[in-house]
C-alpha cells in the first residue's frame, strides 16, 4: 500500500491529492463491485471508523462498541502472536474508489490497485470489535503493525444501504455451541482436561454430548460438555494446584466420588435404566446440577484436598432426592415446571445442596434463600 499526487493550498498540506493505494482483487456481487485487499494492522485504527455512541440507533450503521469485549479479544491477540486468527473486516468507502487492473482483459483485469482518496471515509460495516482489539494490542505491541488483515472494500452507497449491509452480515450469524467450541479449544487448559474426562472418566465416557450444548429427547447421553466444563471449572475455582496433573487427578477423584453417590448414572451405564429416562425423571444429569455439584466441592476441596477428609463430608449427596416432582426444586432449579440454569436459580439449588451436607451459606446465598422463602422468586 502507498500514498501518492501530495498537494499544497495556500501553503497547507491537504488531503485532496492524496490516495491511499491497496493491492486487491476485484470482485461482484448483485451487481455491485467489491474489492477485497490485506491492510497492515498498523492502519486499521487510522483510516476506520465506526459511529460514535451517541447516535441514535437509527441514524446509526452500526451497532454501538461494546468496549468489555474489546480487552479480552485484545489479549487473544497479544497472547498468541504465533498463531491468532481473525476474520476480514468489511468497509464502505464513500469516496470515489478506482481499480486499475494489471491488464484490460482476462485474469488480469480482476488483480491490481485499489486507489482511494485520503480525504474519502471509511465506515466499518462488520468487524468494530476486532479494529478496536487491533488498535489496543498495538499499544502495547507496536510490532504487529506489519501484520495485515483482510479488508472487503465497498462503496458507500449512503445510511440505508450501510444499515442494510449490517443486517445482512449478521442475519445467519449462528454462535456455535458451547460444547463445541470446548471441544475444539486447545489453548484452554479447562477444556483440555474437561474432554479428558469425557473421553476417558469412566463416569462420563460414551455419555458425554461433544458438539451441541442441548440434549434431544431421545439423546442417549447422559451429559453435554458444556456443562461438564462448567461444573469443573466451579469445582475447581480458586484451588492452588501445582500442575495440571494435580488438577486431572483431583476433578477425576471428585466425579468418580459422585458416581458413587448417585446410583442412576451407574444404571444408565449398565443399560438398565435409559439416559432419556433418566434425564426425563431426575435432575442430577442437567446442568445446573452439575454445576451445583461442582460449587459444592469446591467447598469442601477449599478445607482440605485429601479425600479422606473431604469424601465422607460429601456422601450425604446419596440421601438427596433428585426428582423433578420434588417440590423443593421448584423455584430453585425448575420454574414452571421448566429447568432454569440462570444466577439465582444455581445459587438456589446449591443451597439446598448444602443445607443437606450442612454446610453454611455465604452472605449472597443467605439473601437469595430469604428471599426465596419469603416467596419471592
Amino acid at each position: 500500500m502507498g500514498t501518492h499526487g501530495l498537494g499544497q493550498h495556500g501553503g497547507v498540506a491537504t488531503t485532496a491529492g492524496f490516495e491511499y493505494i491497496f493491492p486487491a482483487i476485484r470482485g461482484v456481487q448483485a451487481g455491485r463491485e467489491y474489492y477485497v485487499s490485506m491492510c497492515p494492522l498498523r492502519l486499521i485504527p487510522r483510516i476506520f471508523l465506526f459511529d460514535e455512541d451517541e447516535l441514535a440507533p437509527e441514524v446509526r450503521a452500526q451497532r454501538v462498541l461494546n468496549k468489555g469485549r474489546v480487552p479480552a479479544l485484545a489479549r487473544y491477540i497479544l497472547e498468541n502472536p504465533d498463531d491468532y486468527v481473525f476474520s476480514a473486516l468489511t468497509a464502505s468507502v464513500d469516496g470515489a474508489m478506482r481499480f486499475v487492473g494489471v491488464s484490460d482483459q482476462g485474469p488480469g483485469m480482476r488483480v491490481g490497485q485499489l486507489h482511494i482518496p485520503m480525504a474519502s471515509q471509511f465506515l466499518i460495516n462488520d468487524g468494530q470489535h476486532r479494529r478496536a482489539a487491533i488498535e489496543a494490542a498495538l499499544k502495547e505491541n507496536q510490532a504487529l503493525g506489519d501484520e495485515t488483515i483482510a479488508v472487503v472494500f465497498f462503496h458507500d452507497a449512503g445510511l440505508e444501504r450501510s444499515q442494510q449491509m449490517f443486517a445482512d452480515l449478521n442475519r445467519h450469524a449462528v454462535r456455535p455451541a458451547r460444547s463445541i467450541g470446548v471441544l475444539y479449544d486447545h489453548r484452554d487448559e479447562l477444556s483440555q482436561l474437561t474432554r479428558l474426562l469425557a473421553l476417558k472418566c469412566p463416569v462420563f465416557r460414551n455419555f458425554v454430548e461433544m458438539e451441541s450444548s442441548n440434549l434431544s429427547a431421545r439423546s442417549r447421553k447422559l451429559f453435554t460438555l458444556s456443562a461438564l466444563y462448567s461444573a469443573t471449572s466451579a469445582l475447581l475455582r480458586g484451588l492452588e494446584l501445582k500442575s495440571s496433573k494435580e488438577a486431572e487427578q483431583l476433578s477425576w477423584g471428585f466425579w468418580q466420588a459422585v458416581d458413587d453417590l448417585i446410583p442412576d448414572w451407574r444404571e444408565v451405564r449398565r443399560k438398565t435404566l435409559s439416559a432419556a429416562e433418566v434425564r426425563k425423571q431426575d435432575l442430577h444429569t442437567h446442568g445446573i446440577a452439575l454445576h451445583a455439584i461442582g460449587l459444592l466441592g469446591n467447598t469442601l476441596l477449599r478445607e482440605s484436598l485429601d479425600p479422606e477428609e473431604w469424601k465422607p463430608r460429601l456422601s450425604p449427596l446419596r440421601d438427596v432426592d433428585w426428582s423433578r416432582t420434588n417440590p423443593e426444586w421448584e423455584g430453585r432449579a425448575i420454574i414452571g415446571g421448566r429447568v432454569s440454569k440462570n444466577h439465582q436459580n444455581v445459587v438456589l439449588t446449591v443451597n439446598h445442596l448444602r443445607q443437606q451436607l450442612g454446610l453454611e451459606l455465604s452472605t449472597e446465598e443467605k439473601q437469595a434463600e430469604d428471599a426465596y422463602q419469603r416467596g419471592e422468586r
